[in-house]
């Protein structure tokens, strides 16, 4: 496996980038994220997956491990081959798809090209459990005891990390306010996860 490569940038194409390495124009399939943090030649340093087929070796690169470790977890899925699994990192973050997955958001899956509704959820279900938690969020761990500031940073920052505006966000926010509230009452933490759920229901219904 070629775990990384890293050198001069040599070329860029709308899909491609080529890095020198020792002498040798790789070619790597980039999202459009990733290359836009390249500069023909600036050194870069590429996280790749080496995808093998009978007729051919194609190298897919990416701005750091974890988006790699997505990509390839994604593809464990069935129906979900490398060209997929890169449109979906194309169009959402790692967490962001994570955030998908753990909440059950066919939205944001459905906002990939060549994904619809049933195959969004058959994803759903099949990812289940395979990503894990959002990394940048932080959903699902405990409540500060502050309360109200930190449940709704979360999920304020957990929505627009999903591609809502902030000010969606911000309704959002107030439309399960009462929810945490009386969870607070209750003497209980405001569980993140369920109020993010909710959120999007909110959000989606609006639209």
């Amino acid at each position: 496996m070629i775990a990384f490569v890293s050198g001069p940038v040599a070329a860029l194409a709308p899909a491609t980038a080529v890095i020198e390495v020792g002498g040798i124009g790789m070619a790597v399939q980039c999202t459009p994220g990733t290359l836009s943090g390249l500069r023909i030649g600036q050194d870069a340093r590429l996280a790749t997956s080496l995808v093998v087929r009978e007729d051919s070796l194609t190298l897919y690169g990416f701005a750091d491990d974890d988006e790699r470790q997505v990509f390839e977890l994604l593809q464990t899925a069935s129906g979900v081959g490398p060209r997929l699994a890169q449109a979906m990192l194309a169009t959402h973050s790692p967490d962001a798809l994570r955030l998908a997955v753990a909440t059950g958001d066919e939205k944001a899956l459905t906002a990939v090209s060549g994904i619809g509704k049933k195959g969004a959820q058959k994803l759903l279900l099949e990812l289940k459990d395979r990503l894990g938690e959002p990394v940048g969020t932080h959903i699902g761990r405990q409540a500060a005891p502050s309360g109200q500031a930190s449940w709704s940073d979360q999920l304020h920052a957990a929505l627009v990390g999903l591609g809502y505006t902030p000010r969606d966000a911000e309704e959002a926010v107030a439309a399960v306010t009462p929810q945490a509230e009386a969870a607070t009452a209750d003497g209980a933490r405001p569980p993140v996860p369920q109020l993010l759920r909710a959120a999007l229901q909110t959000l989606n219904r609006a639209r």
